[in-house]
């Protein structure tokens, strides 16, 4: 505190630890002094507008001394207030949690509708303190770390959500889920730049992304695995199911779990006698592979199965187009195979911004990228 009345403003390190922003509790005047840090940005309001952003780590005296480099705060302070709020911003991403309340509805071609759910974690940070300023604290009103994430999380949420859907169309399903996690992520990450970008907030990656299935989906899951690797029927496993299910009763379950397990015994001695009384059958071919759809044994080379007449052939691997010499490349590969250049899309070499196949500007700064 000077004879003038005038004060120096800093961020304690005691009260920054884990906070976005903080707002200073006294208004600043002319000839007070402003610090900033290399990884702070100090904003400057008065009556609701903003008045400056100073992102450059310095010792800011707000006198008519340095004009040239507050010029335009100092000129705003000279009315007859003399006075303004001042905010911090720090440069460093956070980590933020996003989880479904709501089992969202996927429509799978095999499983028809399934409830899933959705958790994990985001890395965000203020990419634009002008909008992060004029959406979040001007618009919205919030102050804290937790007021932010509150209304982050539930629009990465959204995000999310729609790049299930994008993937659905792909041919993505519920079995697919779990190998393709990281791909999903990725979608994630390319939907949220054009989603966040007005709330001056950038999304750098998703952390930890879990899918979970119902239980009865899950069961169902697993139990047709069992069956195709065991070849039995769903009739037979439901019959064992059942069998060892009574068995596991105490002292064999008592009158009704005999009754079960007798009955149970009496469905699977009908189904042997049935298939006794059936002439003989050709023993399912060995040394091919099971059908893709179905699970049925084929023969060595059959193109179809004859069960569900699926074709065999394999799925045509996607690919895109080198932005180089335009050959087609499958997706997701880092190097064009035919001449070596890279995959990866391109980056501003101004701002680093990733660009879009084909931009001919920067949409974060302007610059020319031809």
């Amino acid at each position: 505190m000077s004879l003038f009345g005038s004060k120096t403003f800093d961020w304690e390190p005691a009260t920054k630890r884990g906070n976005l922003m903080w707002k200073h509790p006294r208004n600043i005047r002319l000839n007070d002094n402003v610090v900033v840090r290399e990884d702070e940005i100090a904003a400057f309001y008065r009556d609701g507008k903003a008045l400056a952003y100073f992102d450059r780590p310095d010792r800011y005296a707000l006198t008519s001394i340095n004009a040239p480099i507050v010029g335009r705060l100092v000129k705003m302070l000279s009315g007859v207030e003399q006075r303004a709020e001042v905010y911090y911003l720090q440069k460093k991403p956070f980590d933020g949690k996003f989880g479904s309340k709501q089992p969202y509805q996927f429509r799978d071609p095999e499983f028809h509708v399934v409830s899933l759910r959705v958790f994990g974690q985001f890395r965000y940070r203020i990419s634009s303190p002008e909008n992060f300023m004029n959406k979040f604290v001007g618009t919205l009103g919030v102050s804290t770390k937790r007021d932010v994430e509150e209304r982050l999380k539930e629009q990465v949420l959204v995000v999310t959500y729609d790049a299930l859907g994008e993937m659905k169309k792909r041919g993505l399903a519920v079995l697919d889920l779990a190998a393709n996690l990281e791909e999903i992520e990725q979608v994630i990450l390319a939907n949220s730049k054009d989603h966040f970008a007005p709330y001056g907030i950038e999304v750098n990656k998703i952390i930890g992304l879990h899918i979970s299935m119902p239980e009865a989906v899950q069961k169902a899951v697993d139990a047709r695995s069992s069956m195709a690797i065991t070849g039995t029927s769903y009739m037979q496993y439901q019959s064992g199911a059942a069998m060892r299910d009574a068995a596991s009763q105490p002292g064999g379950g008592g009158a009704a779990g005999a009754g079960v397990g007798l009955g149970a015994g009496i469905g699977m001695g009908s189904q042997m006698m049935g298939a006794m009384n059936q002439p003989a059958q050709a023993p399912a071919p060995i040394g091919g592979k099971p059908c893709v759809k179905c699970g049925t044994a084929l023969s060595t080379g059959a193109k179809f199965c004859p069960n569900c007449g699926a074709s065999q052939a394999p799925a045509k691997a996607a690919t895109v187009a080198c932005p180089k010499c335009n050959a087609q490349v499958k997706e997701g590969s880092k190097f064009c195979r035919e001449c070596g250049n890279s995959m990866a899309p391109p980056k501003c070499a101004e701002c680093g911004h990733q660009l879009a196949a084909g931009a001919k500007f920067c949409p974060e700064c302007g610059t020319k990228t031809g």
